[in-house]
């Protein structure tokens, strides 16, 4: 097929089940492609001989490889290229922003076109080895006398323990929640990741011989100074990015009604039933702000809507997560914030807000909002959910001199993530700040690497086959 033909072909899209349907539900909204279907989005792509889609990717995938594979039908194949270099292609083909990464780089979405889906492709070949009970992982290596202790059983930490376990390294995770999977488990809704999809990965690692444990805190039941005594000969520290960021209104943390957003998806993800009221205010244009808002409404809240300071162009989220929030008749209030909380005996009546208007760029490129002067408006409300980003919580390194960047995130070499304590290295969202579980990870690989190193005594630098650039992030 030429590549004319190529471009004539428009982008296929998935079924989804209709919103109506959704609201009432916590299964999976979009259906993954058919055989034909998929086929057809892949000979979309042009396998550019300068993939900018791969260099798009934070892991680095060989997209226009299992692409190529795909189109001649050999799925296998195309799987086991996508494994050369991702441990959770179930996870990422579903969860990741692919508008802002593969496809957000790849050349048929320049313009007015439309990106080649390359999430989807990935999607339909893991269900496609899951749905033809195709053996999902090589065979691990026999293990050695080292070993490793992973604290945080998130993307990052589960991904150490992939790499580290098929190199014959023993791993333990210690994980603080009772569930497996940090923020993929307790941050994300079961409609955008499936349960079993997570649980399929941990099934795999306890195979491999990863030994897992739950509802154990690092600097609280154990300290790190216990697990060096216990023989650990390194440790990677993948906390994560767990603690709520406040909004710094007065009275936020004891009035009855203001819940924080990853604190509200953490207590529904484990089973807790909260109920919001019928009004409820999200504040934020993140997808945490997103999945708090779709989640509310499933529990049985009917006037939910969001309030984003900035316009539609500066949302972080997702265009896909946005597209499905409003169909679910949520509203979007942009260029508002709010600035304080009313309240009567203690409860949650109104929150006041303010009209903003974008100024000059700030840090992060993004114009910075400016308050209008005389702007201040009511909104009634039984709960109000900010959900404006996320800070590392440092109860795991309790006791331990260990150098911090000043926003709170780990001072790592940023090219082998080992921390200022020799035998600790740290990656995912407690060195990057709250990001994807893509980029969780790529540091997950380049961690594992360098604890290789370091375990055989090996330079961390010198001929390695991962490198780490936080600051091209």
């Amino acid at each position: 097929m030429k590549a004319k033909e190529r471009m004539a072909i428009a982008r296929q899209m998935p079924v989804e089940m209709t919103p109506a349907e959704r609201v009432k539900n916590f299964d999976e909204i979009v259906s993954g492609y058919s055989e034909s279907t998929a086929i057809l989005e892949a000979e979309r792509c042009l396998q550019c001989k300068k993939p900018s889609c791969r260099k798009g990717c934070p892991i680095h995938n060989d997209i226009p490889g299992f692409i190529a594979l795909l189109r001649e039908k050999k799925v296998e194949e195309a799987y086991w290229k996508i494994r050369e270099t991702s441990s959770m292609p179930a996870v990422c083909s579903r969860v990741c922003p692919h508008e802002f990464q593969c496809e957000g780089s790849c050349v048929r979405g320049k313009g007015k076109g439309q990106a080649v889906a390359i999430g989807m492709l990935e999607r339909y070949i893991v269900d496609w080895m899951v749905e033809n009970n195709k053996p999902l992982h090589n065979e691990c290596a026999l293990p050695g006398k080292k070993k490793v202790a992973i604290i945080g059983s998130g993307p990052a930490g589960m991904t150490v323990a992939y790499w580290l376990a098929h190199k014959g390294i023993p791993c333990t995770i210690f994980e603080a929640l009772p569930v497996y999977g940090g923020m993929l488990t307790v941050g994300i809704p079961p409609f955008r990741l499936p349960r079993d999809i997570i649980n399929a990965e941990f099934d795999a690692l306890k195979s491999c011989g990863v030994t897992l444990h739950t509802n154990v805190v690092i600097g609280k039941d154990k300290s790190i100074e216990d697990l060096r005594a216990e023989g650990y000969d390194a440790i990677f520290n993948g906390v994560g990015a767990h603690k709520s960021r406040k909004l710094g209104l007065e009275n936020e943390e004891t009035t009855e009604g203001v819940l924080h957003g990853v604190d509200y998806l953490r207590r529904i993800n484990l089973g807790e039933d909260l109920d919001l009221g019928k009004k409820v205010v999200v504040v934020g244009g993140g997808n945490v702000a997103i999945d708090v808002a779709r989640t509310a409404l499933r529990y049985g809240s009917e006037d939910v809507f969001i309030l984003y300071r900035r316009s539609r162009e500066e949302m972080p989220a997702s265009a896909a997560e946005i597209h499905h929030l409003e169909e679910e008749g949520v509203r979007i209030e942009f260029l508002a914030a709010p600035v304080k909380i009313h309240s009567e005996d203690g409860k949650l009546t109104k929150v006041e807000c303010v009209r903003m208007e974008l100024g000059e760029p700030d840090d992060s490129g993004r114009r910075r909002p400016v308050v209008q002067e005389d702007s201040n408006f009511m909104i009634d409300a039984d709960s109000i959910v900010p959900a404006i980003s996320q800070n590392v919580d440092h109860t795991a390194d309790t006791g331990v001199d260990v150098e911090l960047m000043s926003w709170g995130t780990y001072n790592t070499d940023p090219r082998t993530l080992q921390t200022s304590v020799e035998y600790m290295f740290a990656g995912g969202d407690n060195v990057l700040g709250p990001q994807t579980a893509a980029k969780a990870v790529y540091q997950g690989k380049v961690a594992a690497e360098s604890i290789e190193r370091y375990l055989n005594g090996q330079d961390l630098k010198e001929d390695r086959e991962f490198l780490c650039d936080q600051i091209d992030w």
